[in-house]
C-alpha cells in the first residue's frame, strides 16, 4: 500500500463532525488568548501621557511645599553673635548636620547686623558662604523680624 492509498482511506473513514463536537470547537474559537485576557483585567497606562501629569504634579507641590516654607516659622534656631568666623562655621556644621538628622524643614541663623565689626560684617559673610557650600541648606532669606541679622535656611 502507498502513501497516496493509505490517504484516500483514512479521508473515506473521516466522519463529519457531530454537533457536540461543533459546539466544543465553537467554544474553542470564542475562546480568548490569554495574554489578551489578561491585558483587559490589567490595563497598561500610558506612560507618556502619566510622565507629564506626574511632573506636572510635583512642580505644582514642589511650588506649594515652598510656598509654605517661607511662611512657615523656623522650626530651631542658632544664635552665632560673638563668635569667629572658624568658630562659626563649625557651630554652624554641627547645627545643620544635627538639623538634618532631625528632619528639620527650615532653621533660623542669628549672626548679628556687624555693627561692631571694623569693615564689614563677618558672620554675615561666613554665613553666606557657608550657605551656599552646605548640602542640606536650600533657599535662603532674611527673617521679616530679625532683619539683616538674621538668615534663615530650607533645609533639602
Amino acid at each position: 500500500m502507498n502513501f497516496g492509498d493509505v490517504l484516500d482511506e483514512w479521508e473515506r473513514k473521516k466522519k463529519a463532525p457531530t454537533v457536540k463536537e461543533k459546539q466544543t470547537e465553537k467554544q474553542f474559537e470564542k475562546k480568548a488568548h490569554p495574554l489578551d485576557v489578561w491585558l483587559r483585567t490589567n490595563p497598561i497606562p500610558d506612560k507618556d501621557s502619566q510622565a507629564d501629569t506626574d511632573l506636572a504634579r510635583e512642580k505644582e507641590a514642589a511650588g506649594e511645599r515652598r510656598r509654605r516654607l517661607r511662611n512657615k516659622k523656623p522650626d530651631d534656631s542658632i544664635d552665632i553673635h560673638g563668635l569667629t568666623s572658624d568658630e562659626a562655621w563649625i557651630a554652624l556644621e554641627s547645627f545643620f548636620n544635627y538639623s538634618h538628622r532631625r528632619g528639620l524643614e527650615k532653621v533660623l541663623i542669628i549672626h548679628g547686623k556687624g555693627n561692631h565689626s571694623r569693615d564689614k560684617a563677618v558672620l554675615k559673610q561666613c554665613v553666606r558662604e557657608f550657605t551656599e557650600k552646605n548640602p542640606y541648606a536650600g533657599e535662603c532669606g532674611q527673617s521679616e523680624t530679625g532683619g539683616s541679622g538674621t538668615t534663615w535656611v530650607i533645609l533639602k
